[in-house]
């Protein structure tokens, strides 16, 4: 699942501003036996990962480092927790915006600075993202052949 959203849009209209971007780095958690996934058997569900659980399409944001949301897209069906996170955008729309909400570059790579230029924060934890505020949609197809996996 994770190539397959490289290429698709993040479109965000958070505090009524749009800022919009196409995805060009994802990192994969698949499910429990994932030990660096939120959701390893080690850990279980707990409120933090709850949304990991759910029906693909939602938002899973937390906070890291005690100053960084992340943006995830969750990918597995219900009770099988699995998510992709984004990593870097390229700026499509609204780069006058993320430089506001930056106050510097580089503007969306990387997931903290993301979610910073995207105005992301928890309060989306669990958003439907076919929806306003925050939406992921289709974009370009990215060939096979131009993605690099490690």
């Amino acid at each position: 699942m994770a190539p397959d959203l490289l290429g698709h849009r993040v479109v965000s209209e958070v505090g009524g501003r749009r800022t919009e971007g196409v995805i060009v780095e994802v990192e994969a958690y698949v499910g429990p036996h994932d030990p660096a996934s939120h959701a390893a058997e080690r850990i279980g569900r707990t409120n933090r990962n709850d949304v990991m659980f759910r029906d693909a399409g939602v938002a899973y944001v937390y906070f890291i480092y005690g100053m960084h949301w992340c943006l995830n897209v969750v990918t597995g069906v219900r009770d099988h927790p699995s998510a992709v996170l984004i990593r870097a955008l390229d700026p499509l729309v609204g780069r006058d915006v993320m430089a506001d909400r930056r106050g510097r570059t580089p503007l969306a790579s990387g997931p903290g600075r993301l979610c910073q230029a995207l105005g992301v924060t928890g309060a989306l934890n669990g958003h439907d993202l076919g929806e306003a505020p925050l939406r992921l949609l289709p974009g370009w197809t990215v060939e096979p052949g131009r993605i690099v996996a490690t």
